[in-house]
């Protein structure tokens, strides 16, 4: 891509297909310079606000004299309302804008940041941390979209993806060391970090306000929200985060009554919700379009839905292994939190080189490839916590460890999302986006759950404090098997994808339909095949010209993306 005064968002169907009338959109070096920067920022912050609290829980602890069993909500009301509310909020962004959600969203963030700056006791903490997390529900699908549409498949694209991808890891030490340091070395101790969080917020809203497009009317002739689908999906997640989190420190364990009792209706809800999106996909218009589609994840032959699954055992497998080394390090080698940061640390160095490797390869590499050599390297990190020797030197294994175990993550983020970019429709990508992220906080959940299971299992307590070795190391064999089923899953299913990026050397090189057997693009024909069904039901039967041409906007779009004023076009004619 040319680096001058403007980035042109290259699209080989644009190319190609002459009629489609859409101009080719131009975004200036410096407009999308401040766009990548301000959206990996909000990751960042994201990242930073989830983590930070678990290295600062026992000084609140003490200066709000919250007994020890009743911290854990500090994390885990930010963690429920965040993973609870994205595929809602992804939707409502495609709807009604995602740059006014990605503002509010940053803009809510900061102002619940310095509300629990403020915070005078744990019942308004909890609140306020609870608040806290529907900002990042509103912004991170949102900011998924807004790249998504900024960045038609290029090298661009990758960039963008990678870099917000490499959020994460920065955002992961950010809370952990600099909170750390706020905590130490300032008069305000635990509320440092909060003010810190409010600031950055409010950068993320400044970068917003002038790099984000503004956002165009939706091209969705219904723009009905399905409140009943939101309220069975939110309600069911939020019952089924609250009993993962909280099944092994209840009273009597997994046999407690309310844990049993909100398991089976956290269930039953989720199964009621895919059944309510089953029958709002086929109403043909009579009902509110769903808030998520369940022919999503058919899309790419299927494939769609593995990579879901990959990420989900993926984030379970690297964030147990993550949080077990540092449970290690702490109760077992009885280091100091800030000790223990700083060997958790080449995690974010390594997690940061990955996402610049995912740019240099992912318009190369296969998708199946790339996907099973990270998790693999996720495996081996497990693997050698699971065989580590207390007596051996830090570089034998604590070292290559956190090197190795990244990889995982971030490969399977980086390159995730620009799969799942490529396979939406232009009016879904938030949803879509929000999907993503509502799977890894799921398998998050689910992973520290079932780890904590086989922890007890073996002799370990609760707080990990006098546990045996050998309970340590039964977690990480269970993380261990989990990314090993990664790679199980990638090699079996996600074979025949090829890269998920563009590789501009060969853009503008038509490809016959007839001999081209990409899996994306069948699924973006697919996709809009069902759109022109659905159509056709609203307003009755189509001209043969126009079902053709639309049948022609699949075949013609070699990277994966549709012209975004067919579907509206569609509906005027």
């Amino acid at each position: 891509m040319s680096m001058g005064d403007t980035l042109e968002e290259a699209n080989p169907s644009t190319q190609d297909n002459q009629r489609d009338e859409t101009p080719t959109k131009h975004i200036r070096v410096w407009q999308a310079t401040i766009l990548i920067s301000t959206c990996t920022l909000a990751m960042v912050t994201n990242i930073a606000c989830s983590v930070s609290i678990s290295i600062i829980l026992p000084v609140i602890g003490q200066d709000l004299r919250i007994p020890v069993d009743k911290l854990q909500w500090l994390v885990s009301a930010f963690s429920l309302s965040s993973g609870c509310l994205l595929l809602l909020l992804g939707r409502l962004a495609d709807i009604f804008g995602r740059k006014r959600f990605f503002l509010l969203g940053t803009a809510w963030l900061g102002v619940f940041s310095l509300g629990c700056g403020f915070a005078q006791n744990s019942t308004t903490l909890y609140i306020l941390r609870g608040l806290q997390g529907v900002g990042p529900a509103a912004f991170i699908p949102a900011a998924l979209g807004i790249m998504a549409e900024a960045f038609p498949p290029s090298r661009a694209r990758s960039i963008a993806f990678a870099t917000f991808s490499a959020g994460a890891p920065v955002g992961g030490a950010l809370g952990i060391q600099l909170g750390a340091a706020l905590v130490q070395t300032t008069r305000a101790t635990w509320r440092s970090p909060f003010f810190l969080f409010a600031g950055m917020s409010l950068l993320c809203v400044l970068g917003g306000m002038f790099a984000v497009d503004h956002d165009k009317p939706s091209a969705e002739a219904d723009r009905r929200v399905d409140w009943i689908g939101a309220f069975f999906v939110t309600a069911g997640l939020v019952l089924l985060l609250f009993v993962l989190g909280q099944g092994q420190l209840a009273p009597q364990g997994w046999r407690t009554p309310y844990i049993i009792a909100l398991l089976i209706l956290g269930v039953l809800l989720l199964s009621a919700f895919l059944l309510w999106e089953h029958r709002l996909e086929k109403s043909a218009g009579r009902l509110p379009p769903p808030v998520m589609k369940l022919s999503l994840w058919t899309r790419a032959k299927g494939r769609f839905s593995v990579i879901q699954v990959i990420a989900f055992w993926e984030w379970a497998a690297f964030l147990s292994w993550y949080f077990w080394a540092q449970v290690y390090y702490e109760n077992f080698v009885k280091l100091t939190p800030i000790h223990t940061a700083l060997r958790m640390l080449p995690t974010t160095v390594a997690g940061c080189l990955c996402n610049v490797f995912v740019v240099f390869v992912v318009s190369r590499m296969d998708f199946a490839l790339l996907v099973a050599f990270g998790t693999t390297f996720t495996a081996l990190g497990a693997l050698l916590f699971a065989i580590i020797d207390p007596a051996a030197p830090y570089w034998a294994y604590g070292f290559p460890s956190p090197i190795v175990s990244v990889f995982g993550a971030d490969f399977i983020f980086a390159s995730g999302t620009l799969f799942v970019a490529k396979v939406s429709l232009p009016g879904e990508q938030s949803a879509a986006g929000g999907v993503f992220q509502t799977i890894t906080q799921l398998g998050t959940a689910f992973g520290l759950a079932i780890t904590t299971i086989v922890f007890n299992a073996v002799g370990g307590s609760n707080t990990g404090t006098d546990s045996p070795l050998k309970a340590y190391k039964a977690a990480q064999w269970t993380c261990f098997g989990m990314a090993v089923l990664c790679t199980i899953l990638a090699v079996a299913f996600l074979r025949g994808v090829g890269p998920v990026g563009v590789d501009e050397r060969t853009v503008g090189q038509a490809s016959n339909p007839a001999e081209d057997d990409d899996d994306d693009n069948t699924a973006i024909r697919d996709a809009t095949n069902d759109e022109a069904l659905t159509t056709e039901k609203k307003i009755g039967p189509m001209p043969k010209e126009t079902r053709t041409t639309l049948r022609d906007v699949g075949n013609d779009n070699n990277a994966g993306a549709i012209p975004e004023k067919r579907p509206q076009d569609l509906e005027n004619r």
